[in-house]
């Protein structure tokens, strides 16, 4: 086990956890970002599915699932659907690269958290536009380990009530999350080994409970503003490395 690397993938969880402590979100994102400036976002995926589970498997729990996954079922099968089985071929094809990929849904990502748009009324239209907004997040997640976008601007658009918001993201990245599995599954050479995983999981969750400790100090959508910031300075350093690999 690289003790370097092994150290840089603690720093990487605990402060992903502290994320998802501090907002109820983006441990993916944040891992993803940070682990993409070194790595592969493949290697990097196979990274994240365990702290991914463990940490939001506790926003799955609630009154709400039932009604959710009425609402939510388009979405969801069409997510997980092109997760699994999105040809790689199509992407990796273009020569651009995974980093570059990660790097420009990090800077959209960023922009829109920044930007904050006022969404239309879509919760009287799941079946249509939940299907194309679970292709588009299968689509990014297959290729980046990223499953925010368009899948949190498109949960936003329904309306729901805070509680409601909070388990349908539990229940959306984990499903996401399952999918990214099983696509990573097919693919051994990209698992990372055993002791790094445990790692990142213990990492992450020690992150996680400083994150929820700190939110109460730290107002936490001033906290989220400063980090969509820093997704479109990662993002802009992910592109930066994709055009460097296209050119070599």
């Amino acid at each position: 086990m690289n003790i370097t690397s092994t150290a840089l993938i603690a720093l990487v969880f605990v402060f992903a956890g502290g994320v998802k402590g501090m907002t109820g979100m983006g441990l993916p994102t944040v891992a993803v970002s940070l682990l993409g400036l070194w790595m592969p976002p493949a290697a990097a995926a196979s990274l994240l599915v365990l702290p991914s589970l463990a940490t939001n498997l506790s926003q799955c729990l609630g009154p709400g699932l039932l009604p959710l996954a009425r609402q939510l079922w388009p979405a969801w099968c069409a997510l997980a659907g092109a997760t699994i089985w999105m040809p790689t071929v199509l992407v990796f094809g273009t020569g651009t690269g995974p980093h570059a990929v990660l790097g420009l849904v990090l800077v959209v990502y960023g922009a829109w958290g920044l930007w904050r748009p006022r969404l239309p009324d879509l919760s009287g239209r799941t079946l249509v536009f939940g299907a194309a907004a679970g292709l588009a997040t299968g689509a990014v997640s297959a290729i980046t380990a990223v499953f925010v976008m368009p899948l949190v601007p498109y949960l936003q658009s329904l309306r729901l009530g805070k509680d409601e918001m909070v388990q349908a993201l539990g229940l959306s990245f984990t499903l996401a999350t399952l999918a990214l599995a099983v696509r990573l599954h097919a693919d051994r050479q990209t698992l990372m080994p055993g002791a790094e995983a445990a790692v990142a999981l213990l990492a992450a969750l020690a992150g996680m409970w400083v994150g929820a400790h700190v939110r109460g100090r730290m107002g936490a959508a001033t906290f989220q503003r400063g980090l969509f910031h820093v997704f479109i300075v990662l993002g802009l350093a992910n592109l930066s490395h994709g055009s460097y690999e296209a050119v070599t």
